[in-house]
Formats: structure tokens, C-alpha cells, sequence
């Protein structure tokens, strides 16, 4: 494995929208590759990567895993991500370390909603890719169809590499636009694909397609544009044409298309355009971080000689191993029983044992190379998005961002013996999820867990039954409001309090005004002079975020506010840390009730997949709920796609009430869109109910 150069490692993902076929794609790759036996299916759980138990039982992908695999002298580490939206964090943060992605379509169904999350994703993180149009030997699976949707709703920049011959179920292989020969299979678990002439009635065809092929391919080659000019498409050779196609997909903003059955043997033609177009760790030229000490920008080149740099994008518990954090090596070497700086910490943490993974299987390896991502037990303190380092070069990489959690329920633990052990567990399913987040109502004392969505919260308590024994009630689903203002005050807040011997003194005046949405909390010093002295000004900034954390019209945290701290007064002998903190508590409490204080409520942007038939009922209970139709399309095999923006307080049960409304034959997915003001009648009503 040492000997396999940097050039020809790859670090793919597997992504796209729930049910396209990642799982089955991925099992066909580690059959082809020779690391199983046979291929799993995902209908009898018993795929590779879906090793979890939730994930068997329910048929779709919860957690990425990882697994290594070799092809024609290349190292390929691949990751198989969800794509359930309730699990869109497990695919931001593999995107975030990943060189490249095969996005996989359903070719019945063509893009679909989530299908547009995950490309927006890989776009949001430069990530080339390449398409895989699967299950197009399926009734009503459609190569050319699926292809058009990916024109209309994603980038008109994709071309077939590889024609599929036949349709439906008469799929029997590709026409290979390259070296223009049929690679063929009687049935799709052959050992090996066939090569032959291109049948007679595509030749044509192919011709034309491979023509667009080569003019695309040359608008990324000067060179080889000249010479197309003068002598025509037989004077690049086969090559240089593929040269020029690597640079055009390396741009990440052209995308080469395949297609087929992604159970069997043509993965083998996905795993040659990997091979051949994805990038190398070595085709960034090199990483950026800043040095945590000086703030200064620091470079870091792809190579094993430079100084360690690695970013650790995930955490696992394993209960053999304990806590695994799995990193992304940039630059450096990463050796088992090393020490490291956290820089995100300061501090220096050992590194106890390194190991490649294999879903849910582990091989223990000395060392992780520039390029190459693995596993680390041992670490302590690190956290997703966590830069490790060498110490006497400390860096700071760019770390992964998620978005808040917009659904809450309460969990109690059933009996004392699980109070325990349900601390112990939520917070070790807190350190592997960055998306789920755990606090303590103050007002009640419940334990309150959030996250992405209903399922999320579901599969989180299921693991706490199932791997900590940890049996727990809960709560009906509620919404994470939130407040803000919409005006502005001057507002003095003043805390005097006497009762014998030294008292307490605290004097400030503070501006609030609306901070731009999505900024958060801003705190301004313009004191002048000494009238709040320079030691006090942190503790009015601590007692503000305090009461802002804590809400004031209706116990939710209030957002986007800036706060000016602009006059005072203190006593000399009175005057501490504490009375200036209640002091900004007192002035912030005042100043929202002043400042035109509103409710913000999550909206989720939901997109509904329906027959024709459903369209009006489920049009009309969309309205009902207080949502927003926002476009209407047409899709494949004459269904229809509604896209709405609906409040998530009127969603819960959704699912349920979709299915009884269509008999079982529409989808919906969904994702938080932004925060948006409540109507005043229906705030009044949440707010009485939070009194209460």
C-alpha cells in the first residue's frame, strides 16, 4: 500500500437523494475491487456500509462510512454518505475532505429534490464530480430523460462519456465514447465486461455524441483547440483527449455522465472515470490555514515532507475501540504514538492507535500519509472540524459549518439507574453529531435534545436503547423559535444593591438595533473614557448574552442583535464584575421589550413528489398548513414535483398524513430554509402557552 504513489490515490464520495442507489453502487465497487465476496443488498440488510442496525432495519444510509479499495493501481478511499435531509450533516462534513464525488441519479425519476442538496454542497466546496445515471434497466428507467434533467435543473455542462445500449430491461452495456468500443454483459453480475464493435444502429449516434465530447474537451486546451482547427477531430489522439477532459472536470464545473445498473459489473467503467478524471491529492497545488498565534496565513503542499496538517471530520463510537476520530492527512505524516497540537485547544494530545476503516471493520497501520484518510483512537479533546498539527508548526485549517437544529423534543429517563447512563450517552452521541445538540430547560428541569428533524431525534433515541441500555419517555416534537427585535432603544440599566458593609454598584446605557439576519449577536464598545472602566466592559457583554440566551417575550433565544454600550457610571469602592453583569442584564431585558420584540419561526423548504391524480389534495393541505407554494414541475413518468415553503410547527406528522392522502404513492423531503417573522395572532398564542 506504501508503494502506491500520491498521484494515484482518490478520495471520492458516494452522494445523492435518498433511494438512487449509493449503497448498492458502493457494494458493487468493493465487489468489483475484490474486498467482498458478494454483493449485499440493501432490502436484506446486509450491505457493507449500512453496518448499523437502524440503518439495515430501515433500508437507507444513516452514518457516511469509509471504506478503502484498490483499482488498476490506484488507492480509492471511499465514502458513502446519506441521503436522508435529516442526515445532510454526515454529507457536508465528507464533502469538506473529500477530492472528489460520484453523484448517483435515479434514471427513473432523473434529479430530484435532494439530488439539488447534494450538488449544491459539492458546489459549495469546489468538489469535481462525475454522474452516474443508475437503475436505467428498471421499467421506466430512461438514460437520455434522466441526462435532460440534469440540463434543466443542475448544470447544462454534464456529457456522456458512455452511451448506454439497449433500454429498460434490454440494458446490456456501454458504448465507451473515448476509444469508441461496446463494453458489454449478458448478465449485470458478469466477471467481466466484453469488448466489441459498437452495435450498428448507434454508430451514428456515437459519433455525434463523441464529436460534443471532443469540442467541449478543447475549450480546456489551447493547444489541442489550434490543432482541431486546422486538421479536424482525428489529429488528438485518444490520450490527449482524455488530458483535456481531466482538466475540464478538474475545474468542477463540467461533469462527464455515465450510466447503468449499479449492482453489477459496469461500476467497472465508474471506477475507470474515477481513476482517469477524478482528482489527486496532488492536483491541489496547495492548503491554506492561518497560524493560530500570529493570525497569519500559512501554505502547506501535498507531500508527506511538509509538516503535519490534518483535519479531523467525524467522530464514531466504537464499542471495541472506544471513541474513533476520523481525519483527512494534507500535508505531513501521521505516525501511532506520536503527540499532536489541537489547535483548535492549544493542546498537545498522543496519538494512540491508528486504523483504515472498513464500515464497521478496522486494520490496525503504523502510519497515515499527505493524501490519505484514516482513523485515530485515543484523542481526547477533539472535536469535528478540529485541526491537528505538528506542534512546533501549529496551523489552523478551515473548519466545517452547520446549521442549527430547528426540532426539539424532551427526553426522561425511565428509571434512576438509566438517569445515569443517559448523560453518558447523549453526550457521546452529541460529540459524534454536530447537528445534535442537547440543554437543560431551566424553567422546567426537562432535558431537551434537538435536531435536524423527527427521524433524526428517533434514530438518536433508538441508539440510546440500543447501545447504552438507556431506556427514556418522550416528549411530543417542538419547534426551536426563536426572537429577535425589529426596532430600536436606548435603554440604562443600574444595579445598586445595599445591605450592610461593601454593596454593589453597576451603571451602563446600551443602544439595540437589529443585526442583518443570520449575523447573530454583535457587541460594540464606544465608551469613552474611563465612565465604565476598561476591567467591567466583558461582564456587560456576558450579562447581555446571558439574557439574550435566555429570551424575553417567550423564553427563546433571542438572534441578530447588535448591542452599544455607550455611557455609565461606577463607584469606587462598590463597583464589580457581577454588578456590571446584572446591569447589562437588566438594560438587555428592558431593551428587547422596547425594541419591537417578534417571534422567528423555522421554515422549511419542502419539495412534494406526487401522481397527478394526488395534486389538489395535496395543494390544498399544503395551505392549511400555512405554506407557500413556490414552483410546480413536471417529472419523469408523469409525476409531479411541488416545492413550498411551509412552517416546520405545522409539519410534524407530515409523512403520515401524506401517505393516507395519496395511498402510499407520494414523497416528500424537506430542509430548513431560514427563520421568518411569526404572524402576530399566531405568536400571541405561542407566547400565552409559554406563560402558562
Amino acid at each position: 500500500m506504501t508503494a502506491i504513489p500520491l498521484a494515484k490515490f482518490r478520495n471520492i464520495g458516494i452522494i445523492a437523494h435518498i433511494d438512487a442507489g449509493k449503497t448498492t453502487t458502493t457494494e458493487a465497487i468493493l465487489y468489483r475491487t475484490g474486498l467482498s465476496h458478494k454483493i449485499g443488498e440493501v432490502h436484506e440488510g446486509d450491505t457493507t456500509t449500512d453496518w448499523m442496525e437502524q440503518e439495515r432495519e430501515r433500508g437507507i444510509t444513516i452514518t457516511s462510512a469509509a471504506v478503502t479499495c484498490f483499482w488498476k493501481d490506484h488507492k480509492i478511499n471511499i465514502i458513502d454518505t446519506p441521503g436522508h435531509i435529516d442526515f445532510t450533516a454526515e454529507v457536508e462534513r465528507s464533502l469538506r475532505v473529500l477530492d472528489g464525488a460520484v453523484t448517483v441519479f435515479d434514471g427513473k425519476m432523473g434529479v430530484e429534490a435532494q439530488s439539488e442538496t447534494v450538488w449544491r454542497q459539492a458546489n459549495k466546496y469546489g468538489v469535481p464530480r462525475i454522474c452516474f445515471i443508475n437503475k436505467i434497466n428498471q421499467i421506466g428507467g430512461d438514460f437520455y430523460k434522466s441526462l435532460q434533467s440534469i440540463h434543466n435543473r443542475l448544470s447544462k455542462n454534464a456529457l456522456p462519456i458512455h452511451l448506454p445500449i439497449g433500454f429498460e430491461k434490454g440494458v446490456s452495456g456501454v458504448v465507451d465514447l473515448i476509444d469508441m468500443q461496446a463494453y458489454t454483459y449478458t448478465e449485470f453480475h458478469d466477471h467481466e465486461l466484453k469488448v466489441e464493435e459498437i452495435p450498428a444502429d448507434m454508430v451514428e449516434k456515437a459519433k455525434n455524441a463523441r464529436t460534443l465530447l471532443v469540442e467541449k474537451a478543447i475549450e480546456y486546451d489551447d493547444e489541442l483547440f489550434e490543432r482541431y482547427l486546422d486538421k479536424g477531430e482525428e489529429s488528438i489522439t485518444i490520450d490527449e483527449l482524455k488530458g483535456a477532459l481531466r482538466k475540464a472536470v478538474l475545474t468542477g464545473e463540467f461533469y462527464l455522465v455515465t450510466g447503468g445498473d449499479g449492482r453489477g459489473v459496469i461500476v467497472e467503467k465508474v471506477l475507470d472515470l474515477v481513476n482517469d478524471y477524478l482528482p489527486a491529492p496532488t492536483d491541489v497545488e496547495s492548503i491554506w490555514g492561518t497560524n493560530p498565534k500570529t493570525g497569519d496565513e500559512v501554505e502547506r503542499k501535498p507531500s508527506s515532507d511538509e509538516p503535519l496538517a490534518a483535519l479531523a471530520f467525524k467522530i464514531a463510537t466504537d464499542p471495541f475501540v472506544g471513541k474513533l476520530i476520523f481525519i483527512r492527512v494534507y500535508s505531513g505524516k501521521l505516525t501511532a504514538g506520536s503527540y499532536v497540537l489541537n489547535s483548535t485547544t492549544g493542546d498537545k494530545e498522543r496519538i494512540g492507535r491508528i486504523v483504515r476503516m472498513f464500515a464497521d471493520k478496522r486494520e490496525d497501520i503504523s502510519e497515515v500519509e499527505a493524501g490519505d484518510i484514516a482513523a485515530v483512537v485515543g484523542l481526547k479533546n477533539t472535536t469535528t472540524g478540529t485541526t491537528l498539527c505538528d506542534p512546533a508548526h501549529p496551523l489552523q485549517l478551515e473548519g466545517i459549518t452547520f446549521v442549527e437544529p430547528p426540532v426539539n423534543i424532551a427526553v426522561e429517563p425511565k428509571t434512576k439507574v438509566d438517569q445515569e447512563k443517559m448523560a453518558i450517552a447523549l453526550q457521546r452521541l452529541a460529540e459524534e453529531d454536530p447537528t445534535f445538540r442537547i440543554h437543560t430547560d431551566e424553567e422546567t428541569g426537562q432535558t431537551i435534545i434537538s435536531g435536524m428533524g423527527e427521524l433524526h431525534l428517533e434514530i438518536i433515541v433508538d441508539r440510546m436503547k440500543r447501545e447504552f441500555s438507556v431506556e427514556a419517555n418522550t416528549g411530543e416534537p417542538q419547534v426551536a423559535f426563536r426572537e429577535t427585535i425589529r426596532g430600536t432603544a436606548e435603554v440604562q440599566g443600574k444595579y445598586i444593591k445595599q445591605s450592610g458593609g461593601r454593596g454593589q454598584y453597576g451603571d451602563v446605557y446600551l443602544r439595540l438595533e437589529p443585526n442583518e439576519a443570520g449575523k447573530g449577536f454583535e457587541f460594540i464598545d464606544s465608551i469613552k473614557g474611563g465612565v465604565v472602566p476598561q476591567e467591567y466592559r466583558p461582564a456587560v457583554k456576558a450579562g447581555i448574552i446571558e439574557t439574550l440566551d435566555g429570551g424575553v417575550i417567550a423564553g427563546y433565544p433571542v438572534v441578530d442583535v447588535k448591542a452599544t454600550l455607550y455611557d455609565g457610571s461606577y463607584h469606587e469602592v462598590d463597583s464589580s464584575e457581577l454588578a456590571f453583569k446584572m446591569a447589562g442584564a437588566l438594560a438587555t431585558r428592558d431593551g428587547v421589550k422596547q425594541a419591537k420584540p417578534v417571534l422567528l419561526e423555522p421554515i422549511m423548504k419542502m419539495v412534494v413528489v406526487t401522481p397527478e391524480d394526488f395534486m389538489g389534495d395535496v395543494i390544498g393541505d399544503i395551505n392549511s398548513r400555512r405554506g407557500r407554494i413556490d414552483q410546480m414541475d413536471d417529472l419523469m413518468g408523469g409525476a409531479k414535483q411541488i416545492t413550498a415553503f411551509v412552517p416546520l410547527a405545522n409539519l410534524f406528522g407530515y409523512t403520515t398524513d401524506l401517505r393516507s392522502m395519496s395511498q402510499g404513492r407520494a414523497a416528500s423531503s424537506m430542509e430548513l430554509a431560514n427563520y421568518e417573522e411569526v404572524p402576530p395572532n399566531v405568536a400571541a398564542e405561542i407566547i400565552e402557552k409559554r406563560s402558562k
